[in-house]
C-alpha cells in the first residue's frame, strides 16, 4: 500500500503542464479562465441538420459542408460552425444573460488542400441581455485568453457601426458595400478609391472612405481621430462604445490597437469586432464580435457577443526556429520576399536607394537569403508565383508580387501599395474573326483559372476551362479553345499570331503586400519602409 501511494505521488510530481503541446496547455488554461468568469461548458453533437446551414448560409465562412443521410432519412452535416448551433438552442429568457464556453471541432473546406479539414476551437458566447457590462467582460476575456498563451500578443478592435454609419453618411449603395468592405479588409487604398468612385462617390467621399485606413494605432490617439471624423449618430454611438471600452482595453496588459478598417462580414457582425494575434503565428488566432442579427433569428430581441480561439494554430509554436532566424541580432528584421528576375532587381534597387541595401550582391551569389542587420532587412529570393504564399504563411513579412499572381492565389494578405511597376493588363483575346456563340459555353485556355472563372461569372457566361502553362496563344490557333485569358503588355505577340484583344478587364502592376500578423508586430518598420518607398516612386514618375 505504501509503495503504491508513493508511486502515484511520483507520477503526479512528474506530470507538468509544461510537458504538453501548446494547444493542450492552452485548452487547460482557457477552460480555467472561462469557468472562473462564470461560463458554463456547452457540449454539442458532432452533427447538425443540414437545413440549419442552408437557411443561414450567409452567416457561414463557406457554403460548402459535408453532408450525409442518417438511418431515419434526415440530411445531416458535420458541423462547420459552433456559434450557429448555440444561437439556435440557447433560448435565453427576457433579461437573462447566458454565458457559455465550448471546446469543439468544426469541419471546413481548405483552399490549400482542396479538401475538408478538422479545426479545433475553443470559444465563449454571451447571449440574451448583452449590454455594456457584458461587452466589456467579453473583450476583457478575449485579451486574457491571448495573455494565457505564453507569447507577445496584439488585440485589434473595430466597430461595424462606425463603418456602416460612414456608408450611410456617404450614401453608399447597399450592393456596393460588400466590395468596399473587402478592400478595407485588404488595406487596399488604391483599389478602394477606385471602387468608391465606381459606386458613385465623389472625390470627397472617396477620400473619406480611404481615410478609414488612417484610423489605426493606439487606443487614445486613434479614438480621438475617429470621434472628430463622426458624421452621424450611428458613428457617434460606435465611437462612444469604443470610448467606454478604452479603459478595459488599456488595463488588459498587452498591445491593443484600434483599427477601424477591420471589417467583419456584413451579414454576421453588427457592432464591435476584434481579432487577436500571437507573435510567431502567421494569421489571427482569435476572432470575435457582436452578432445580434444572427441571434435575433432564433430569439427576437436578444443580443450576442463572442469569440473563437483556433487552437490548431498553436501547433506552430512547437516547431523549431527556422535557421534564418537563429542568429538574432536583437533588432527587428523585416523579411522581404523578392521575385527573381527583372521586377525583383528593380525593386531591390529602389529599396537599396532608400537605405535597405545589403553589402552582398545577391545576383553575384548562389545564396537565396541575403541580409543587412544594421538596416534591419533580410531578402528572400523566390519564384514570382511563390511570393504571395511566403507572405501569407508568415515566412516573409512583406513581398512584391504582380496583381495577376495575387488575385489568382486569393492570398489572405494586406495589399498596401500599388508600386506602378510592370504595368500590363489581363485580357480576353481571340482570333481576328472570332464571334461569340451564346448557344454553347466559351472554351477558354488560360493559366489563370480562377481569374478567368471570376471574370466570366461576373458577366453570367458559361465556360469550359482548359488549363495551360505556356504558349497560351497557340490554343485558339489550333482550335483547342475559342479564346484565351492572359496578360497583355504590348500586344505584339497577339498580333503576330493573328489574335486580337476582345476585352481588357484587369489592370496589373506590382503590389507591395504584407502578412497580416507581421503587420501587427512590425507595423512601425513597415510604415517607415512604405513612406520612403512612396516618396521615391512619386519622384520617379515626375
Amino acid at each position: 500500500m505504501g509503495n503504491t501511494q508513493r508511486g502515484n505521488e511520483e507520477i503526479e510530481m512528474e506530470f507538468s503542464l509544461d510537458s504538453l503541446q501548446p494547444k493542450e496547455r492552452a485548452s487547460f488554461a482557457l477552460r480555467a479562465l472561462y469557468e472562473a468568469a462564470g461560463c458554463r461548458k456547452y457540449h454539442m453533437g458532432r452533427f447538425e441538420e443540414y437545413g440549419l446551414y442552408q437557411e443561414n448560409r450567409s452567416f457561414l465562412s463557406s457554403e460548402q459542408v459535408i453532408t450525409f443521410t442518417d438511418l431515419d432519412g434526415r440530411l445531416l452535416a458535420l458541423k462547420p460552425d459552433v456559434t450557429l448551433s448555440i444561437a439556435k438552442t440557447a433560448q435565453p429568457a427576457p433579461g437573462e444573460t447566458l454565458r457559455y464556453y465550448y471546446h469543439e471541432n468544426v469541419y471546413r473546406p481548405s483552399a490549400e488542400s482542396h479538401t475538408f479539414q478538422e479545426i479545433s476551437q475553443m470559444g465563449l458566447e454571451m447571449l440574451g441581455a448583452v449590454g455594456e457590462a457584458q461587452v466589456q467582460q467579453a473583450v476583457r476575456l478575449a485579451a486574457q485568453s491571448l495573455a494565457q498563451l505564453g507569447a507577445a500578443w496584439v488585440l485589434e478592435v473595430s466597430h461595424m457601426g462606425y463603418l456602416f454609419g460612414l456608408f450611410d453618411a456617404l450614401g453608399v449603395p447597399e450592393n456596393a458595400r460588400p466590395g468596399l468592405l473587402e478592400k478595407l479588409r485588404e488595406k487596399n487604398a488604391h483599389e478602394l478609391r477606385r471602387a468608391a468612385q465606381v459606386a458613385g462617390l465623389d472625390a470627397a467621399g472617396a477620400d473619406a472612405l480611404t481615410g478609414l485606413l488612417e484610423l489605426s494605432g493606439s487606443c487614445e490617439e486613434t479614438l480621438a481621430k475617429a470621434e472628430s471624423a463622426c458624421r452621424n449618430d450611428r458613428m457617434r454611438a460606435a465611437a462612444a462604445e469604443l470610448r467606454a471600452l478604452a479603459k478595459t482595453l488599456e488595463a488588459s496588459g498587452g498591445a491593443v490597437r484600434l483599427d477601424l478598417s477591420l471589417a467583419g462580414e456584413m451579414e454576421y457582425y453588427n457592432g464591435l469586432v476584434f481579432q487577436g494575434y500571437l507573435q510567431g503565428l502567421p494569421r489571427p488566432l482569435l476572432k470575435g464580435g457582436r452578432y445580434d442579427l444572427l441571434m435575433q433569428k432564433f430569439t427576437p430581441g436578444a443580443g450576442a457577443i463572442g469569440f473563437a480561439v483556433y487552437l490548431d494554430e498553436l501547433d506552430r509554436l512547437s516547431a523549431p526556429t527556422p535557421p534564418v532566424q537563429r542568429n538574432s541580432t536583437g533588432r527587428v528584421m523585416l523579411n522581404v520576399a523578392l521575385p527573381k528576375g527583372r521586377l525583383g532587381d528593380r525593386m531591390y534597387d529602389l529599396l537599396a536607394r532608400i537605405g535597405y541595401g545589403c553589402t552582398e550582391d545577391y545576383n553575384a551569389t548562389r545564396k537565396l537569403v541575403v541580409e543587412n542587420s544594421a538596416a534591419g532587412i533580410r531578402y528572400f529570393l523566390v519564384k514570382p508565383s511563390d511570393v504571395a504564399i511566403y507572405v501569407e504563411h508568415g515566412a516573409a513579412d512583406v513581398g512584391i508580387v504582380g496583381k495577376d499572381i495575387l488575385t489568382e492565389a486569393s492570398a489572405d494578405v494586406y495589399e498596401l501599395l500599388d508600386t506602378g511597376l510592370g504595368r500590363c493588363r489581363m485580357c480576353v483575346a481571340a482570333p481576328a474573326d472570332y464571334k461569340d456563340d451564346p448557344s454553347r459555353p466559351v472554351r477558354v485556355a488560360t493559366k489563370f483559372v480562377n481569374i478567368a472563372k471570376s471574370y466570366y461569372a461576373s458577366i453570367g457566361r458559361d465556360i469550359d476551362i482548359i488549363k495551360l502553362n505556356g504558349s497560351i496563344e497557340l490554343a485558339p490557333i489550333l482550335g483547342l479553345s475559342d479564346v484565351i485569358v492572359d496578360i497583355v503588355e504590348t500586344g505584339t505577340t497577339l498580333r503576330e499570331n493573328g489574335l486580337r484583344v476582345v476585352t481588357e478587364f484587369m489592370p496589373i502592376s506590382a503590389r507591395f503586400i504584407a502578412n497580416k500578423a507581421s503587420y501587427q508586430f512590425k507595423h512601425n518598420e513597415m510604415d517607415a519602409m512604405l513612406e520612403a518607398l512612396r516618396k521615391t516612386l512619386q519622384e520617379e514618375t515626375k
